[in-house]
């Protein structure tokens, strides 16, 4: 196997991690929108974000800031080194570039909320981290 091929197997072994990771830990992410941000190098993305009752998202990070919007069902937010913060309908919250975080849904219904994400271009949109 070439150099290429090599490079080719390893990245879709990283997608088809990034897919299941995310499909197994009750996260769903729909993308609506993706655009070229004004700060070079970086794209901004939208997407609704669902996490199921009794779900976790799963720690991970972004290679850029996230700002979310709550529209449905209440939320815990854990930033590695802060306190956890409860987020409900109709808050917001923004987690910093690079931060380790997760969010919890202790509650009997779906969280439901509005993603937006600013993130370097060519980086996978969120980035599992390891647990704790």
């Amino acid at each position: 196997m070439n150099r290429k091929q090599q490079l080719l197997v390893a990245a879709l072994g990283l997608v088809i991690a990034g897919s299941a990771w995310s499909q197994a830990s009750g996260l769903k992410r729909e993308m609506v929108k993706k655009t070229d941000s004004s700060i070079p190098n970086h794209e901004v993305v939208v997407a609704r974000v669902e996490v199921a009752p009794g779900a976790t998202a799963g720690r991970h990070t972004h290679a850029g800031d996230e700002i979310s919007y709550v529209m449905e069902g209440e939320t815990e937010v854990l930033i590695d080194g802060e306190p956890p913060l409860k987020v409900k309908a109709g808050e917001a919250f923004v987690i910093p570039a690079g931060k380790v975080h997760d969010a919890r849904n202790s509650g009997s219904t779906p969280v439901k909320l509005i993603g937006t994400y600013v993130v370097e271009k060519g980086k996978p949109l969120a980035t599992p981290a390891a647990p704790k």
